[in-house]
């Protein structure tokens, strides 16, 4: 039954980047944004959503969780109608001149000191510019990504990310954090999401309540003492975004895993708040 519900899954997304394609990524994005939210509530639960936003705004009334529910699934299209356009962004000038970069300076460091760092962030707007730009600013990078559960679709997704977001894309598990490991010794940073629940891990703080989290930033702090560099994208309006990279964080030797684990979910937590309909809430993080 499964296999059904993706192959025809498979065909809406052919479908849809067709129209795309035609119609151009102003009214794609448009279009899209429309499309997600009529249609977004019918494939996630609402319910799943609303527990979250009470989670980590317990003071706001149902009418604001609404707008940011609705915002959400405006953006979650606008995302999507993107990955049609992402050969654009990383190479069509008119378009990559929309994403502005706070703090370059940081990146030039880690170029300058060849030396791998990771860096961190969340599922925030469109999240792949964040690796695309890194690596298109000259920083051999590495990102480590979960495959989707539609078998039809995640081979499409595979090649647009490795041929125009990042070249290295690593798929999450035991023998991809092995994989991970050998670049990195290499010389090559990597990206991670800390935000996306985990089936091992550690329960950490995230805004107040415990969510099973990752531990392999930490563990690559420990082990190799390297400096952790957030990083966060906005969408200032419907065409521009800014990513800033946000200065590295380091941890005294004798930090344990549970401290850095916590310490990197306190950004996560800032992050979200500047822009709460900016994330993906459907995601049952504290479960």
């Amino acid at each position: 039954m499964n296999n059904i519900k993706y192959f025809l899954q498979f065909i809406c997304v052919i479908i849809l980047f067709g129209i795309f394609k035609i119609i151009g990524l102003k009214y794609s994005r448009l279009f899209a944004g429309k499309i997600m939210t009529l249609f977004g509530p019918i494939f996630r639960s609402e319910e799943i959503i609303f527990k979250n936003l009470s989670r980590a705004f317990p003071n706001i009334d149902q009418i604001e969780k609404k707008k940011i529910l609705k915002k959400m699934w405006f953006n979650y299209g606008r995302i999507f109608a993107e990955y049609m356009f992402i050969k654009n962004f990383r190479q069509d000038p008119t378009i990559s001149k929309n994403i502005l970069i706070d703090n370059r300076n940081i990146l030039e460091d880690v170029k300058r000191n060849s030396e791998p760092v990771i860096f961190i962030s969340g599922h925030f707007d469109n999240f792949e510019l964040m690796a695309m730009q890194i690596e298109k600013e000259g920083i051999d990078l590495a990102v480590m990504y979960r495959p989707l559960n539609n078998n039809f679709l995640n081979p499409l997704m595979e090649k647009i990310r490795k041929k125009f977001i990042c070249k290295k894309q690593i798929k999450k598990g035991i023998s991809g954090t092995k994989e991970l490991l050998i670049n990195f010794k290499k010389g090559t940073s990597i990206a991670l999401m800390i935000d996306q629940r985990v089936s091992q891990g550690i329960r950490a703080d995230l805004f107040g309540e415990k969510a099973l989290t990752t531990t392999i930033p930490a563990q690559f702090i420990k082990k190799f003492n390297i400096k952790v560099i957030p990083v966060s994208i906005e969408r200032k309006n419907i065409e521009i975004f800014r990513i800033t990279f946000h200065p590295p964080i380091g941890f005294p030797k004798n930090s344990s895993v549970e401290f850095i684990t916590s310490e990197l979910n306190k950004f996560l937590e800032n992050m979200i708040k500047n822009n709460p309909d900016q994330w993906i809430w459907s995601h049952n993080r504290w479960k």
